[in-house]
């Protein structure tokens, strides 16, 4: 399968990307397939069935919401947050759901949406859409949620073929191995080649244009964050801490403590993740990075990139997301980047690993150096369980991100002392998740049923 940088980083909405943007895409997707095959103006009625991890976690990650917008024809890369809740709410008091947005259909809540906590056979992440007609069953498909926001349905699980898309590339890899032996052997740096790669889709002026405008929508969410105040949704009292801590910063000028004066850019570093975190728990408007869960980490360490750096610029954000990219697949085609299938090490040490390589290449570093900076990045999260209290992306999720963010910018900074030689291959390590990933336990997969889920909740 051909993968893009911009199959990594979508525009989308909080507060997952397994649980409500992949579930809200695959709800549009079913309504726009009733509509080549026309069928929807014969839809009396439909049926939700939410599977596994979906069932498990989908209250507090919004995934019946997200589904029944995605059946009213809202799409997670254009949706405006705020329409979410007066919509369900609208819908709950007339029991009708205006399917595409203009064909009204009875819809009870407790009827029409079940929940079951047996998991479909190709990932925990499951969906199943039926739409029935007067007297007969006119369309049902099984999807899988596999995280990042992908997508596929039952045809595509059962062939094997992950992601439809068969594009040739002029540099195509499936190792770090490989990356970096095209790279040497073609003089190219990381980001280099994925530009090439990414040329198989559109212009380079395209690509640049869209990467800059997944970094606007970063700091857009970054200023969003810095701003809100208040108690995040869900029920555990979570208060918000992003714009406090970022008054406090913005008045440490003379502050001369040992933490304040050696540590102030690794505070920015932690305001930044905390913001776009605590924006994606409330459920705004965010990038996938490669999950919204793991969101907060590369636009912390890419903020911190250009607001230290003296005389940062829009190529170097596109370098940086370009080389942020190439990991962000070697994890994907190699192990996961789904809590729910390999824990929390798919997601924040996934995106970890990712930011740290960015930051070695756009701070000069080699191939080999910014291979060692993904290395130690995803090395140092192997094992990370995924266990959210309250199935909700708030405890530990959003601090997990500030911390893995200061740990990217550590690994990328140990990996430019060093030159490039090291032991493990980041090959092995992706391997490790997969195979770590593969031996935990289903209770800390994105259940909610191990680990801080029911520890930290006094009985």
């Amino acid at each position: 399968m051909a993968i893009s940088v911009f199959d990594l980083f979508k525009i989308g909405i909080g507060p997952s990307s397994s649980h409500t943007v992949g579930p809200m895409a695959a709800a549009h997707d079913f309504v726009q397939e009733l509509k080549r095959r026309d069928l929807l103006e014969r839809v009396t009625r439909l049926e939700i069935h939410l599977h596994g991890s979906l069932s498990a976690t989908g209250k507090g990650h919004g995934t019946d919401r997200a589904v029944v917008m995605g059946l009213i024809g809202e799409h997670p890369s254009h949706i405006d947050p705020s329409i979410v809740a007066p919509r369900i709410e609208a819908l709950l008091e007339s029991r009708t759901l205006q399917l595409d947005g203009h064909q009204a259909i009875p819809f009870h809540w407790s009827r029409d949406l079940q929940w079951h906590d047996e998991s479909l056979p190709y990932h925990p992440n499951a969906l199943t859409l039926v739409a029935h007609g007067q007297a007969e069953t006119l369309h049902r498909n099984v999807y899988y949620s596999v995280g990042g926001g992908f997508v596929v349905d039952e045809a595509q699980a059962r062939s094997g073929e992950l992601d439809s898309d068969t594009t040739a590339l002029p540099y195509d890899f499936h190792s770090a191995a490989e990356l970096m032996a095209l790279c040497r052997m073609h003089d190219l740096r990381i980001s280099e080649l994925m530009m090439e790669n990414e040329k198989a889709w559109r212009s380079e002026a395209e690509v640049r244009a869209g990467l800059w405008e997944i970094w606007q929508a970063m700091q857009a969410c970054v200023q969003s964050g810095l701003a809100a105040e208040g108690v995040l949704p869900g029920g555990l009292e979570v208060r918000r801490r992003a714009a406090s801590l970022h008054r406090r910063l913005l008045a440490m000028d003379g502050d001369d403590s040992l933490i304040a004066s050696t540590f102030s850019a690794m505070d920015w570093v932690n305001v930044f993740a905390l913001a776009v975190n605590e924006e994606n728990a409330a459920g705004g408007r965010m990038v996938t990075a490669p999950t919204n869960g793991a969101a907060g980490i590369i636009p912390a360490v890419l903020h911190y990139y250009m607001k230290f750096q003296p005389e940062a610029c829009e190529r170097e954000v596109v370098d940086f997301l370009l080389t942020a990219g190439a990991v962000g697949i070697l994890c994907k085609k190699n192990a996961s980047i789904s809590g729910a299938e390999v824990g929390c090490q798919g997601e924040v040490g996934s995106a970890c690993a990712m930011a740290a390589a960015g930051l070695a290449e756009v701070m000069g570093g080699s191939v080999g150096q910014v291979e060692n900076a993904a290395e130690i990045g995803l090395e140092h999260n192997l094992g990370l369980t995924c266990d959210p209290i309250g199935g909700l992306v708030q405890v530990p999720c959003i601090e997990r991100n500030a911390i893995a963010s200061v740990k990217a910018i550590n690994a990328a900074r140990m990996a430019l002392r060093g030159d490039g030689e090291h032991f493990v291959s980041l090959d092995h390590v992706i391997r490790t998740m997969r195979d770590t990933g593969a031996d935990m336990q289903e209770k800390y997969k994105e259940t909610s049923r191990g680990g801080l889920a029911v520890n930290a909740i006094e009985c």
